[in-house]
Order: C-alpha cells, then structure tokens, then sequence
C-alpha cells in the first residue's frame, strides 16, 4: 500500500505509529473521543488503496471518485462529519522556466486526517515534522493540519509569483529589443499565469468556508486557529493579486508589441517605397537619356546608309541639315524630359 506515514496523536503529540490501516482504527478506538486522532499520508495510490481507505473511514464515494481520477479544482465540500479539500500546490522549474502543478486531497473527519498526494512535491513530512515540533498547535485536532498544509502550499508559491515576474521583466527587455521570438513567448507565460491562476483563486472560496465554518464556534482554541487561517488567507489574497497583475501586464505587453511590431512594419513599407521612388527616379533618367541619345543614332543609321537614291545628301547642305536633324531631335527629347523632371 502507498502509506507513506501512518501516526496516532494524543493531545498534540506523537503516540503510536500502527502498521496497518485496521491497527489504526483500533487504536482510535483504545483511545476513546477526546484529543486523539490519526493522520495516513499517502502518495499515488491506486484505486485499491484509495477503497481500502474510504471503506475504514466511510469516506464519501463522490469525494473517492475525484481522489482516484485527480486533476480537480482546488474546493472545500462537506459530507457528513467529512471534509474534503482539495488544494494546488506548485513550483517554479528555473531551467524551463515552466510551473509545475501537483495536487494535494485532504480528507478531515472528528478524528482523523487522510492526506492524499498525487506528486512528490509538496514533501508534507516537512509539514507534520512542523507540527510535531508545536503539539499546542497540533493538539487542535485535523484543522490543525489543515491550516499547515494550506500554510505550506501557500508558502510555496512565493517562488512562482518571483520566477513569473523575471520572466516578464525579460519579455519586456525583449519587446523593445524588438525580438522576433518574443511573441511565441509571451502566448506561452500567459499561458502557465492562468493555469497558475486557476490554482489559486478558488482559495478564496476555501478560507470563506472556513471562516464561516470557525465563526459558529466561539471556543479559545479554534479562535487561536482562526487567526493563524487568517495570516494565510492573507498571503493568499497577494498572491492572487499579483496574479491577476501579471495576466493584465502580459495582455498589455502583448498589445504593446504588436504596436512596435505593427510600426516597425510601417517603417520597412515606407523605406522600400522611397527605395523604389528612387529606382524610379532613376530608371526615369536612364530612360530619357536613351530616348535622346536614339533619335540621333535613328537619323544617323537612315542617312548613314549607302543609298543610292537620296539626292538631298548630292547636295551641298545634305550632310549638315542630317547632322543638325539629328541635334535638333536631341535637343527636343531633352527639353521635354527636362520639363518634365525626368532628368
């Protein structure tokens, strides 16, 4: 079975360590209702080992169902005298510059805890090794662990929100920069702040619940409780915040380097245009001084011709006017192109 930790607790410390899931219930049993309870940690069981569980505990078979698919939204529901939590944790991958999410499933019942983890990450024998340190805190019974579970998850993603924000302060370095790759980029960081944001809004509705759940009851113990949920549910609330700004910051960058992509575009057409303003200028000119230069060659061919039959050139003035023609056609062409601005 995927036990990974399976202990007995008596007024907040550390009583029996049973080695079956029937050795636990006994004990809470020999125990007797006061402040005892276990706590199982698993981590990846099977649907077996998620049955065996839920039929020790008489866990609730819609809560057994999400445990043994996964991949739900963080939620707090009640069944009966059970509550089931389901949490997000995650971490940042430097190297990938990615967020890797796992998921945590909780189940809370008047003497038990049930901790189900899909991933390696977060390492909860951190957390109850945190709690066996401080048995006043723990002596609260499966709400203490809660609270420490929801304060390390939270706690963990300090590190996202920071690797989030070198990103984007990169992206923007890049978009002035006016790196062509940065668009690919900035899709794929929206991407991973959303997902990262469906994992920490619906918290609210979780520290909601319990606040409610903790206001009916008016007793010292879950008062002290309370104010440590409440420390978190801050920490929480910024992290959601600074969420929500990066998804609007990201949107804004997007939208701003389509701008410079849009203007540097606009600033390519208007160099090829003058470059083709001045091909054409330059085109005009070689046109015109070869239009020029091929009426006298045309006058020069015709009456340079050895014909027989062409009296004007027996005369005296035959070859001087066949010049002149010619200079004359030049000086034509070069006027009418100069007027133009051809040349």
């Amino acid at each position: 079975m995927s036990v990974v930790d399976n202990a007995v607790y008596v007024d907040g410390h550390r009583a029996r360590e049973p080695e079956s899931l029937d050795q636990t219930v006994e004990t809470l049993r020999d125990c007797g209702p006061g402040r005892t309870f276990c706590w199982i940690g698993l981590l990846r069981p099977t649907p077996d080992d998620v049955a065996d569980v839920a039929k020790e505990f008489g866990l609730h078979a819609l809560a057994v169902e999400d445990t043994v698919h996964a991949h739900q939204r963080p939620k707090m529901e009640r069944y009966g005298d059970t509550e089931f939590v389901v949490l997000r944790p995650a971490r940042y991958l430097d190297e990938q510059e990615e967020i890797e999410l796992g998921e945590v499933h909780l189940f809370l019942g008047p003497d038990f805890v049930i901790t189900v983890r899909h991933a390696e990450e977060p390492d909860l024998a951190v957390v109850r090794h945190r709690l066996e340190k401080d048995p006043d805190l723990l002596s609260h019974g499966p709400m203490a662990v809660l609270y420490a579970v929801l304060d390390r998850v939270v706690d963990d993603y300090g590190p996202v929100i920071d690797g989030l924000q070198d990103d984007i302060d990169q992206i923007e370095v890049q978009v002035f920069e006016g790196d062509p790759k940065v668009s690919r980029r900035i899709y794929q960081l929206s991407r991973e702040v959303i997902d990262f944001q469906r994992a920490v809004e619906p918290l609210a509705e979780i520290f909601t619940e319990l606040r409610d759940r903790f206001g009916k009851t008016g007793s010292a113990p879950d008062l002290e409780l309370r104010r440590l949920l409440r420390d978190v549910q801050d920490h929480a609330t910024r992290v959601r915040e600074r969420t929500e700004g990066f998804r609007q910051l990201l949107t804004n960058i997007l939208t701003v380097n389509s701008t410079l992509v849009g203007q540097r575009q606009n600033e390519e057409m208007t160099r090829l245009t003058e470059a083709g303003y001045v091909q054409n200028e330059q085109m005009k000119r070689v046109s015109s001084w070869a239009a020029i230069l091929f009426a006298p060659t045309l006058v020069a061919g015709v009456y340079g011709m050895n014909f027989t039959h062409m009296p004007e050139l027996n005369l005296w003035f035959g070859y001087p006017m066949a010049i002149g023609l010619m200079l004359l056609l030049g000086l034509v062409l070069y006027l009418i192109f100069k007027r133009r601005g051809w040349l």
